[in-house]
């Protein structure tokens, strides 16, 4: 995985920080963090962009951090566990897994990755 995958995977790691902030948030502080966590978040987004193909960053984004979110949902909040929570989880992330393997890792100005 090079640098500019890194900086989508750590971003995503970043989005589920925030989303779960915004719903468990009820300080000054907390929501200082989940302010900090957006702005990280997108500001990693944004610069992974700038050297691979936008859709498809967006699209791993995306489907990491909603993964991520359901998954911590699960393990640290008590939202209820289903099967087929899961398997629609398996079948998010292989279609991530898909668009990272046909991206071509350029952008459409062609600068390399």
């Amino acid at each position: 995985m090079n640098k500019h995958w890194m900086k989508v995977f750590v971003a995503a790691i970043f989005e589920v920080a925030w989303v779960v902030g915004l719903k468990h948030s009820q300080n000054a502080w907390e929501w200082t963090g989940t302010a900090i966590a957006i702005a990280v978040s997108f500001y990693l987004m944004i610069m992974a962009g700038k050297d691979l193909p936008v859709g498809t960053v967006y699209a791993v984004f995306v489907g990491l951090g909603t993964a991520g979110t359901v998954v911590s949902g699960i393990l640290f909040f008590g939202e209820p566990f289903s099967v087929a929570k899961i398997l629609l989880i398996i079948v998010l992330l292989a279609g991530v897994v898909g668009l990272k393997m046909v991206s071509d890792g350029k952008s459409e100005e062609g600068s390399e990755s």
